[in-house]
């Protein structure tokens, strides 16, 4: 059996369908499929049936997934052992919520990518939990633990939230020194019904449940806060790179999170795969722990 059909088997798997197998693979749709149809045929079984929603697996696909896996893991594992001693090389795909993949793991990837020339780091920011069992991600940071699927999770870190405005948003209107002085301005924050984790519900935290402006990305709720659109919760860690914005109501308005390295169960026979987790956790902690000392030190 040729591993590359095993590969291009596992792709389908995962994304249900051929085009975005493909997408992933490098390949055309019609190679993917005739690839699949090559190995239903050397192994006399149906692995795959077609239905509306995609290419969903059939009992016969649905047992060969492990053996596949277990051949990838295994072609994995001959790459580590005759990669340069000490260096990391290959792909890696590194999943997170925008916040965490603007403001914290750029300068981390920008580390891991100089001190191993052999890297290619991928970062993927989506408003949503990644599916690692599709391999959207060689792994994910999340920000708060899955209760279901096969995963290694690992708390990396506490962080700080406040809510927050622009200079000159607060110039232009009342002072807040009080909770109730938060009547009649205009807050910003998650589309109630994007918020794709109870984690990520902020605005309650203020006393109010409706934004006059919404994104579902905080990068863009930040951008908004820049533009003096409002005021919002925002994480401690992105306010050094937003000049003007400073926090409001900071000992009465305080909010904690946490962020979790989760990664498929599978992946703790990779040596690679848990010494680049051990950087990413090691990195966001440090650069959390830096970019929070910033915005304490100004007030």
């Amino acid at each position: 059996m040729d591993w590359d059909d095993l590969r291009v088997f596992l792709a389908v798997a995962r994304e249900e369908g051929l085009s975005p197998a493909g997408r992933r693979l490098g390949m055309d749709a019609s190679t993917v499929g005739r690839r699949i149809a090559r190995l239903e045929t050397a192994l006399g079984r149906v692995l795959f049936a077609k239905t509306p929603q995609g290419y969903a697996l059939t009992a016969e696909g649905r047992q060969l997934v492990p053996h596949a896996e277990g051949a990838e893991a295994a072609a994995q594992g001959a790459g580590e052992a005759m990669a340069a001693p000490g260096g990391l090389t290959g792909q890696l795909r590194i999943g997170a919520p925008d916040g965490c993949a603007n403001y914290l793991l750029p300068q981390i990837c920008a580390g891991l990518v100089r001190d191993h020339p052999g890297l290619e780091v991928q970062i993927v920011a989506l408003p949503r939990v990644f599916n690692l069992s599709r391999r959207e991600a060689d792994m994910a940071i999340a920000v708060s633990p899955p209760e279901t699927g096969r995963a290694v999770i690992q708390k990396i870190t506490d962080y700080q939230l406040h809510l927050a405005g622009h200079d000159d948003y607060l110039s232009a209107h009342p002072p807040i020194r009080t909770r109730a002085d938060l009547r009649g301005h205009r807050m910003i924050g998650y589309i109630a019904d994007m918020i794709f984790d109870r984690e990520l519900d902020y605005l309650t935290e203020t006393g109010t449940d409706h934004a006059a402006l919404s994104s579902n990305s905080v990068s863009v709720q930040m951008q908004a806060i820049r533009a003096g659109a409002g005021l919002g919760i925002v994480h401690d860690f992105a306010i050094p790179f937003v000049p003007g914005v400073r926090r409001v109501l900071a000992q009465e308005i305080a909010l904690t999170r946490a962020f979790f390295l989760i990664r498929h169960a599978d992946d703790r026979r990779s040596d690679r795969l848990t010494r680049l987790a051990e950087a990413v956790a090691t990195g966001v902690r440090r650069e959390v722990a830096r970019l929070q000392a910033v915005v304490d030190a100004r007030g």
